[in-house]
């Protein structure tokens, strides 16, 4: 029954978080901000007033695949968030110049996530074929070795929430200072940003509880021999 409960829980806590940001994003995109500008707007004006000139904004297609590449400085907003003049589109545009931001002052735990990419990455496509070999053939060194690769792509998650914060926090201090928003709008655009970092919560929570299971059935392993 507790077995059947754990898989509960790391189905429905994502999903859980995903209709959160679905549900505020939807909400307050449909709420014009008073200063009438687009994302797009909002983005360039934060950024030239923190003197960062250099960093470009493009489209990109879909819906919340609004992100910062720090390889070709360039912040990327969704068509609806790029053209549109809500709050959430405002939210959403000010989180990502918040990246470009840290990535210009060389934000110490945005580092650390660059530098932790290739890790996580190969982390993460072993790790499941590492600890499945070590519990089939009940080779405790094959689940162990598995648990560390895992535990490299969980670090790379749980790094991601400072990150994301300290965004998030960059983009309210900045609507406001460039008077993108009202002080009545405030509300509302942090509703935005925490439900989004709400998603990276989620994620971070699962992989430790998963981690967390390995490394219980790993001392159960031990144990048993």
């Amino acid at each position: 029954m507790g077995f059947l409960i754990y898989f509960i829980l790391l189905l429905i806590i994502p999903i859980w978080a995903q209709m959160k940001v679905k549900s505020a994003y939807k909400k307050y995109s449909k709420v014009q901000s008073s200063s009438g500008m687009t994302g797009a707007q909002v983005a360039r004006k934060i950024l030239d007033d923190n003197g960062l000139y250099d960093v470009r904004i493009e489209e990109v297609r879909g819906q919340l695949t609004d992100h910062y590449d720090p390889r070709s400085k360039v912040v990327r907003l969704s068509s609806e968030n790029y053209h549109g003049n809500s709050v959430a589109g405002a939210a959403v545009a000010a989180h990502e110049v918040g990246h470009a931001m840290q990535d210009a002052e060389d934000y110490a735990f945005l580092r650390f996530r660059h530098a932790l990419v290739p890790i996580a990455g190969f982390g993460s496509n072993i790790s499941f074929f590492l600890i499945l070999a070590g519990i089939l053939m009940g080779a405790s060194n094959l689940l162990l070795l598995g648990i560390i690769f895992m535990a490299a792509a969980v670090l790379f998650q749980v790094v991601t929430l400072p990150v994301e914060f300290n965004a998030s926090s960059r983009a309210m201090e900045q609507v406001v200072s460039v008077g993108v928003i009202r002080n009545d709008e405030e509300r509302e655009t942090r509703k935005v940003l925490n439900a989004a970092a709400l998603t990276y919560v989620a994620g971070a929570l699962v992989a430790l509880l998963e981690l967390a299971r390995f490394i219980l059935m790993y001392i159960g392993m031990n144990n048993d021999d």
